[in-house]
């Protein structure tokens, strides 16, 4: 039984979820279709690519992931199947991989099949539908087109330690309105080792000196800092939005002083 993901820009209003997932059922009945987000900032290959990093090593080896941001094909983004970790990637060679994965991935291959319409604006339903059913059918992947050596690079900006601090952005902010930083907790507790620290951001009234285990470690309405999940650090009001409250957008800066 194929998996396969849906992560788009497309938003909840409009029929463009609704049309992909007919298109893979007419072909795939018993496939299992997963709706990832659909509520990806129009374009925004930063934000697709936090959700979907987080995401799709807790599916089964196997499992299609089908990426529609910026997905019309053209002479420098051409479609583009990856296979990496047991798992394939649908999407425009836009930039997308090289967010997705710190290592090239195991396979390349741009994509070279016939459409099923005669508009190019819906590659979703009418290219990386019937890719994904390939897929899910066992076919040889090289049926698809021709295998490429390289993704298009597109650099994430990096957190950089300076001296005493280490400058990183935020870089997703969720629906609770926690907010998570560049910073990973590899890289922060190898720069601390011990150190007091105090995190940053926007003026020196806004610093947090400690690192919580859990939201409820502060009093209700308090901010704090964490590690998610994710592994990265996350500024967080308990009960409320620390994006609003404190100020905080993607891109923004966020330092951790030492001392």
């Amino acid at each position: 039984m194929a998996v396969i993901t849906l992560t788009s820009d497309w938003g909840l209003k409009d029929h463009y979820a609704g049309v992909v997932k007919g298109a893979i059922l007419r072909h795939l009945p018993d496939a299992t279709i997963v709706d990832i987000s659909h509520q990806v900032p129009a374009f925004d290959l930063n934000q697709a690519a936090f959700i979907i990093r987080n995401f799709y090593g807790s599916f089964p080896s196997g499992s299609i992931h089908i990426i529609a941001i910026n997905s019309e094909a053209a002479i420098e983004t051409p479609h583009t199947l990856v296979r990496h970790k047991d798992q394939y990637f649908i999407a425009a060679d836009n930039g997308i991989f090289s967010l997705l994965f710190d290592e090239n991935p195991e396979q390349i291959i741009e994509i070279d099949v016939i459409q099923d319409s005669d508009y190019f604006t819906f590659p979703t339903r009418d290219v990386f539908v019937k890719v994904a059913c390939h897929i899910a059918a066992g076919k040889p992947l090289s049926e698809l087109g021709h295998p490429k050596e390289h993704v298009l690079q597109k650099m994430a900006f990096q957190p950089v330690i300076q001296g005493d601090l280490i400058k990183g952005k935020v870089i997703y902010i969720d629906n609770y309105e926690n907010v998570y930083v560049n910073i990973t907790e590899k890289l922060f507790l190898s720069a601390t080792k011990g150190k007091k620290f105090a995190i940053t951001f926007r003026s020196p009234s806004y610093r947090i000196t400690t690192i919580s285990k859990s939201y409820k470690d502060v009093n209700q309405g308090e901010m704090l800092a964490l590690f998610s999940t994710s592994g990265y650090i996350e500024i967080a009001i308990r009960e409320g939005k620390a994006s609003s409250l404190l100020g905080l957008k993607p891109d923004q800066l966020v330092t951790v002083e030492l001392s």
